[in-house]
């Protein structure tokens, strides 16, 4: 890779939207420089099932998925880089994108940096994160083979990574502040008929405990006021709270540069920021529904939109 090159487009985060992006800019011919801080994939990488994706195989997981995103990018030329983008530079012409381990420069730039889970917010949370506290199920749910655990949340991630950890725990029960699911009704209904499934209403966790391992959690309960006690069972010594309570975005590098709403980066519907040449996709823009199947048409959409930038 020259460090004098100017690519066509350059894009950050390598999940579903950037390795749509990246494959649609390689099949039109761009110069296009991929970049990814960790790993492929994204939220989805870490999902145990993936039913809703139109054209999956049976028994897709989100990591096959992924795989077979890659393996297209790679058929069509996209270079890809793993490294972590410290600052962004959008004056001008030639965008600017400063990495930890070089400076890249390129005529369009497409932000799909998504976001990541957001805290369950109460004490001892940090303290426990891998000793009992998890945000990931795929990664995580073996570990508490037979073991109680206890999902917080209510949407369709909770659902359906509750379902997933009863594959493995001996009880799970959902802690949700409301006092029904928001959950899609199809899974709500598959949720309600599972057997190992139990359900805390118009409840909090307002603290984690344990010595060196999660064994205790107060729980509050939003209508009543009252709070209570959870300990593990003696013979467990331990149990998992998993928390899937929504998204952070990862805007950092963008503030005071793009167009932003509560954190996401504001767009219209060709993928276009309020800089010309800089677009984005996927988690990361505001939008009404956050799922695979929407950020693979956010990053074909803003690679074709790159590609007219460029043209014009």
């Amino acid at each position: 890779m020259s460090k004098e090159k100017i690519y066509d487009t350059i894009i950050i985060g390598a999940g579903p939207a950037g390795l749509s992006a990246a494959l649609y800019a390689g099949r039109a011919r761009l110069s296009t420089l991929l970049i990814e801080k960790e790993k492929d994939g994204g939220q989805i990488v870490i999902t145990s099932e993936v039913e809703n994706y139109p054209g999956g195989v049976d028994h897709e997981s989100g990591a096959t998925l992924i795989g077979r995103m890659v393996k297209q990018v790679e058929q069509f030329g996209a270079e890809k880089i793993f490294d972590t983008v410290t600052e962004l530079k959008f004056e001008g012409k030639t965008k600017t994108v400063v990495g930890s381990k070089g400076v890249y420069k390129g005529k369009t730039v497409i932000v799909a940096t998504g976001a990541h889970p957001r805290p369950i917010g109460c004490p001892g949370e940090k303290e426990f994160v891998g000793k009992g506290v998890s945000y990931c199920a795929t990664c995580d749910a073996p570990f508490f083979e037979e073991l109680e655990v206890f999902v917080v949340g209510g949407g369709d991630s909770a659902v359906e990574e509750a379902m997933h950890i009863a594959k493995y725990a001996r009880q799970v029960t959902i802690i949700h502040r409301r006092d029904t699911l928001k959950a899609a009704k199809s899974i709500q209904e598959k949720a309600f008929k599972h057997p190992k499934l139990k359900f805390m209403w118009d409840t909090v966790v307002t603290e984690l405990k344990g010595e060196g391992i999660l064994n205790a959690m107060t729980v509050k309960n939003l209508k009543t006021g009252e709070t209570k006690e959870i300990e593990a069972h003696e013979d467990d010594g331990t149990f998992g709270v998993f928390g899937f309570v929504g998204l952070v975005p990862h805007s950092e590098l963008v503030e005071g540069k793009l167009n932003l709403e509560y954190g996401y980066i504001k767009t219209d519907e060709d993928m276009k920021t309020n800089i010309d040449g800089v677009f984005a996709a996927g988690d990361i823009r505001v939008k009404s529904l956050r799922q695979v199947v929407t950020a693979a048409a956010d990053g074909a959409i803003a690679a074709t939109q790159a590609e007219h930038y460029i043209n014009k």
